[in-house]
């Protein structure tokens, strides 16, 4: 089970946003290359980026950070925002990133992104950011008629390496992951899962060392320990089953 850290890129500055709204930027770092050392530091082993001008414009436009970033660190990358070519998977592929995360392309075109798995096998995951239960496109900006689990089954037997399924109505506000229906994606694919979108305490942590939640590849987290209500030690430590957890932790799944 992976914690990812999350860093999301806007105008060259590591930021936050709340429930993906561009004007609720928070910045957290304006160094994104010393925060991708900092969380290899505190011991995690992989590394979560977006680049949120990308994904609102459809290409990239932190690509200096995203390349300064990938010099700091030693940990596998992955990358979404603003990736919509097979060019440009290949650009940043050759550029040291460990995985393309495809999330507008993979609503508008999903025969790239199948062409893409089998160009680079294992390199390519797809971002689905849902609202209401809906995929949402263009830097959460525009609402699709597709469904969560429908987009994702297009893609069952294609070699896409993961989803990350971020639940926009949680992103930011650190009210938990939407279990319920993240535990459901997985259940309803052969591909793994990332979950994405709310994660708050150490309470979520424990929540994904449960029984149902262990067919998930992982999960993100960025406010959270911007914040400091994780202690990336202890998140680690309690992942890895080198910690007891309180048996007060051990409560009533929570959706």
């Amino acid at each position: 089970m992976i914690l990812f850290p999350a860093i999301d890129l806007k105008d060259g500055q590591c930021v936050r946003l709340k429930l993906g709204e561009m004007d609720s930027a928070t910045v957290y770092n304006p160094d994104p290359a010393a925060q991708a050392k900092a969380f290899e530091d505190q011991g995690f082993e992989w590394l979560h980026v977006v680049d949120l001008n990308g994904a609102f414009e459809g290409q990239s436009v932190n690509g200096a950070s995203v390349e300064a970033i990938l010099k700091a660190t030693t940990n596998p990358v992955q990358l979404g925002g603003g990736i919509r070519t097979l060019a440009h998977i290949e650009s940043w592929l050759e550029k040291g990133l460990a995985r393309v995360i495809l999330g507008t392309v993979a609503v508008r075109d999903p025969d790239l992104v199948k062409e893409a798995c089998r160009l680079f096998p294992g390199k390519i995951a797809v971002g689905i950011d849902a609202k209401g239960g809906k995929v949402a496109v263009e830097g959460w900006a525009e609402a699709s008629t597709l469904g969560v689990v429908e987009l994702a089954q297009k893609f069952e037997g294609a070699g896409v390496s993961a989803i990350i399924y971020t639940d926009i109505d949680r992103d930011g506000v650190l009210t938990g992951i939407n279990w319920e229906s993240t535990i459901g994606l997985a259940d309803a694919v052969s591909i793994p899962v990332i979950a994405s979108g709310g994660l708050a305490s150490l309470a979520d942590i424990v929540r994904m060392t449960m029984p149902d939640a262990q067919k998930l590849e992982g999960a993100i987290s960025g406010r959270a320990l911007y914040d400091g209500r994780i202690d990336p030690t202890e998140a680690l430590a309690i992942l890895k089953g080198e910690k007891a957890v309180p048996p007060a932790m051990f409560e009533e799944p929570r959706e």
